[in-house]
């Protein structure tokens, strides 16, 4: 029995090495794809737009703000007056991208005590409630993901409906994709990806570990 002991310990030592940099990798992508997620949200540059009677300026639209860019270098931003007065698609916007950092800060939390890099609950009973702890915070991550893409392509598709709406004419500005929305694009494809990640890499580790058990 010893013996049999000793070689599940060395089995499961010997996962520990590739098994703690997947995880690492997994977890320093999730928290990379939150912050993108944040300087998305907080960032102006959803839409922007230029006109050709201002040639030297161009206008961004945000969130929380708008934004007056001078070619010259300056910026004057102005922050909206409230929030009744805001549209819809801004209003839902600004709920789910908030929703979706703090499913995503909670899953950080919930996962980072399910790691195997954490020395703690190494025991049967502690190792069932890491792998626990781990799959959910996977599963927070993806959700986190979904709920940060929502906001973005519907956004975008705002935009593209109303670029190329026959019933404006052609000489009035239409608003085109800004920054934030390809950064928010990044950011909810990789919280889906880290998270998938994190949660299968629980699952592969609790298998093995009940396999040599």
């Amino acid at each position: 029995m010893d013996l049999l002991n000793v070689e599940a310990g060395e089995a499961r030592r010997r996962m520990d090495s590739p098994a703690c940099v997947l995880e690492l990798l997994g977890l320093l992508v999730y928290v990379g794809a939150w912050l993108c997620a944040l300087g998305s949200t907080i960032l102006p540059q959803w839409l922007t737009k230029s006109t050709s009677l201002l040639p030297t300026e161009s206008y961004d639209l945000g969130l929380w703000e708008t934004c007056v860019v001078q070619d010259i270098g300056g910026m004057e931003c102005r922050s909206y007056d409230s929030l009744l007065g805001l549209s819809s698609d801004l209003k839902l916007a600004r709920i789910l991208m908030c929703t979706a950092l703090a499913v995503g800060l909670v899953g950080i939390v919930v996962a980072i005590p399910g790691l195997h890099l954490i020395n703690i609950c190494k025991d049967y009973e502690g190792h069932r409630t890491k792998r626990t702890l781990t799959i959910a915070g996977g599963v927070l991550g993806m959700m986190s993901g979904v709920l940060c893409l929502v906001p973005v392509s519907y956004v975008a598709h705002l935009a593209v409906m109303h670029f190329f709406d026959e019933k404006v004419p052609e000489v009035v500005p239409r608003w085109e994709f800004g920054d934030a929305l390809f950064c928010g694009w990044a950011a909810g494809f990789l919280l889906v990806v880290a998270g998938k990640s994190v949660m299968q890499d629980a699952i592969v580790k609790s298998c093995a570990y009940y396999h040599h058990k």
